[in-house]
């Protein structure tokens, strides 16, 4: 039997602490920069050749002190994190999504956009975003944030995007092109959290990743939704509304990868039509 929704003042208390924990994550990353990085690579390929998904000692730093403070603060809630398979409170009503820094390639190679992003899933639907990202819509480094129900914040001010209608042909994060005929100029940034909150910001007009996982986007797309926009993720029926990490027979969360698109609701249709 599922519990009941959690309030707003709820969400507002998670929130506050979410943007709190992605600030933090900032902070410690900005710290960093410059130093001598410890880098291990998930995959070498064969014979080392192919190095792929780095992780440095920052990534663990951040997300061993993101999942401290949850457990100080909200005990009965669980953790699911791209660098441990730790999982404090198994089962339990809220999961806090924890991606330390996304964009890491970008980061041990000292290119500057990247992020830390923190979403909160309550029976697997995210409910709670915070990505603090190192540059934004107002050319600093700060924290894009939203609770379901309220309005997307940066810094804990309110922003809606504006689109200028003189400007013809906007831009859609996308690795490469769909079709010949996209009405969008292709953008590429690394992260999958940047690309999410340019997205909401109105930086972007729609983004499409190839087989995010959960902690990927669980954050951005609370973001997205707060201004407006839709996500869909691919499954052997097509295209979907994508609501819910969880549910029954969806398996193992920390297993999830699927294509996503989001972004604004007519964006996110063209795109898809082109991938059909």
């Amino acid at each position: 039997m599922t519990a009941d929704a959690p309030s707003d003042d709820d969400l507002a208390e998670i929130e506050r602490t979410a943007v709190d924990l992605a600030t933090l994550g900032g902070a410690r990353i900005g710290a960093a920069l410059g130093r001598m990085l410890t880098v291990r690579y998930k995959s070498s390929g064969e014979a080392g050749r192919t190095f792929r998904d780095p992780v440095s000692d920052v990534d663990h730093e951040v997300e061993a002190l993101i999942r401290s403070r949850v457990a100080e603060r909200f005990p009965a809630h669980d953790v699911l994190g791209e660098e441990s398979e730790e999982r404090p409170r198994r089962g339990a009503d809220f999961i806090w999504a924890v991606d330390p820094i996304d964009g890491t390639t970008n980061f041990v190679n000292g290119f500057p956009l990247f992020a830390s992003s923190v979403g909160v899933l309550w029976h697997g639907r995210p409910l709670v975003g915070a990505v603090w990202c190192s540059t934004s819509h107002a050319l600093r480094a700060g924290v894009y944030h939203a609770r379901a129900g309220g309005h997307l914040q940066f810094e804990f001010d309110v922003i809606r995007a504006v689109r200028n209608p003189a400007v013809r042909r906007r831009l859609v994060g996308l690795g490469s092109p769909a079709a010949a005929d996209l009405p969008w100029d292709m953008r590429r940034t690394g992260s999958a959290a940047v690309e999410c909150a340019f997205v909401a910001a109105g930086l972007l007009d729609v983004a499409r990743f190839d087989s995010p996982h959960v902690w990927d986007v669980a954050g951005g797309l609370a973001l997205v939704a707060a201004s407006g926009g839709v996500a869909l993720a691919q499954g052997p029926a097509g295209w979907e509304t994508l609501e819910s990490f969880g549910g029954e027979g969806m398996g193992e969360m920390r297993d999830w990868q699927s294509p996503v698109i989001l972004g604004r609701p007519e964006a996110v249709e063209t795109l898809r039509f082109s991938l059909e």
